[in-house]
């Protein structure tokens, strides 16, 4: 004898459906896309989102990356200047790197002989350099969004950034939805 609080087996299947159709539409909600918030100025780092991203792109899996903040740094184009920049701007400028030849290692950078070292040890292993990672990252297509706040509050303006075939400027907000697209999402 079953209680009124208990569901029936007409319930119970109902309920399994109802989850299924949910299950179905998260799923289906979801492309072979990776998003990478990249928020580090740091050597390794840019390096680590760019190895991943090529990886993945090269597994045609649909590459979109989010640069705010710091990894701004790695966007700028040493040969580029802006003009009608206020002063806390230039000084944003004068005082972060300009592009990514420039940065420093997260850890052991001594006294900048650490990215010397590790761009050796790379050109020895034959991994390719953060020149031939970008312009792979451009052939493979992958997506480059500089965000508009970030650049904003730096005083960085879109053409001191180097020039890369799908580069563009958004918010946040863009990357959020395109993020909430993506199977897989990192944050570096």
């Amino acid at each position: 004898m079953s209680t009124s609080s208990e569901p029936t087996a007409a319930q119970l299947i109902e309920q399994i459906e109802a989850l299924q159709k949910r299950v179905d539409q998260l799923e289906n909600n979801r492309k072979d896309q990776l998003s990478i918030a990249v928020v580090s100025g740091d050597l390794d780092k840019i390096m680590a989102a760019m190895v991943i991203s090529i990886a993945a792109a090269a597994m045609d899996t649909q590459v979109k990356l989010f640069f705010s903040f710091w990894s701004l740094s790695a966007l700028r184009d040493a040969r580029k200047k802006a003009e009608g920049k206020d002063f806390i701007s230039k000084m944003f400028g004068f005082m972060l790197p300009r592009g990514y030849n420039k940065l420093k290692l997260s850890n052991m950078n001594m006294a900048g002989m650490g990215p010397v070292m590790i761009k050796y040890l790379m050109k020895k292993q034959n991994v390719m350099s953060i020149d031939q990672m970008f312009k792979e990252a451009g052939e493979l297509g992958i997506e480059i969004t500089v965000c508009e706040m970030s650049a904003g509050l730096m005083g960085f303006k879109k053409e001191e950034f180097i020039d890369y075939p799908d580069l563009r400027m958004a918010g946040a907000a863009t990357f959020v939805a395109e993020a909430g697209e993506s199977s897989i999402q990192l944050f570096i």
